[in-house]
């Protein structure tokens, strides 16, 4: 059994793709997805199942709920397969799983593995992580009403997600093709104005793709949005690209590393 959450919730057992009816069943899976093998209090699992409104009867409230999906996953599992255990404990509900049975570690793991490899070995670094990015399939917890802890999850998988994003982008300068590469960083940069590590790699992209006046045109813009909508000056370091780039600086060429550049 195999659970989702890079994106809508889905359960994969094997001979199909399930999802969960019911907005609190939902709500409850997730929270425990989120913290596989980890206890999570019941007054925490109120908070995000009821949020400030719990029912008067809110402890065999969630008791029931538990039950309820203790079976759903049984059934789902069905007779020839074995559903993660849904266990009580004194100081609350854990589900558990295998690191390997939840894509948010899987993602997590070959993120990491891929940050090992980005200076000895970039091009296996480039395949890891773009394996991380094949398992999400939307927002992260996308659909769950989303309480503080499922709320935060969320936000910390998206950045994770930009971070890794960011790190093939800067592997794609070298190992893929450089005109798709600038296309996916004039996306980012769009959706992401305030990245200003997207601004640096688009900066160098440009430049190294011969198109030295469009590097410099998109460190104007860029610095014309900070000081207007922020009233910030762009960091040290970008303005450092901007001279370098203006100087034809031989260190930006392929081969050359961007001091910081890898994260």
């Amino acid at each position: 059994m195999f659970f989702r959450v890079l994106g809508p919730l889905q359960v994969d057992v094997g001979d199909g793709i399930h999802t969960m009816t019911g907005s609190l069943q939902q709500t409850l899976l997730t929270s425990l997805l989120i913290n596989p093998g980890q206890p999570l209090a019941a007054k925490q699992l109120y908070c995000e199942l009821w949020g400030e409104n719990p029912p008067l009867t809110v402890e065999n409230s969630l008791q029931a709920h538990v039950y309820r999906l203790r079976r759903t996953l049984q059934k789902l599992a069905g007779p020839t397969r074995t559903a993660p255990e849904l266990l009580t404990r004194s100081s609350g509900y854990a589900l558990d799983l295998r690191a390997d049975e939840i894509d948010t570690e899987i993602f997590r793991d070959l993120a990491s593995r891929a940050r090992q490899h980005m200076r000895r070995e970039p091009e296996r670094a480039y395949r890891m992580f773009g394996e991380a990015l094949s398992l999400w399939r939307g927002e992260p917890l996308q659909g769950v009403a989303q309480g503080p802890m499922c709320q935060s999850t969320a936000l910390a998988l998206a950045e994770e997600h930009l971070a890794v994003v960011e790190d093939t982008l800067w592997l794609g300068m070298q190992f893929a093709d450089l005109g798709h590469t600038i296309s996916e960083l004039k996306r980012m940069s769009a959706i992401h104005p305030w990245r200003e590590r997207l601004t640096e790699m688009l900066m160098l992209a440009l430049y190294r793709a011969g198109r030295q006046a469009e590097a410099v045109e998109a460190y104007n813009n860029a610095r014309l949005r900070l000081v207007n909508e922020l009233g910030l000056e762009p960091s040290v370091k970008l303005r450092r690209l901007l001279q370098s780039i203006l100087n034809q600086d031989p260190a930006l060429d392929v081969g050359g590393l961007v001091s910081g550049a890898i994260s």
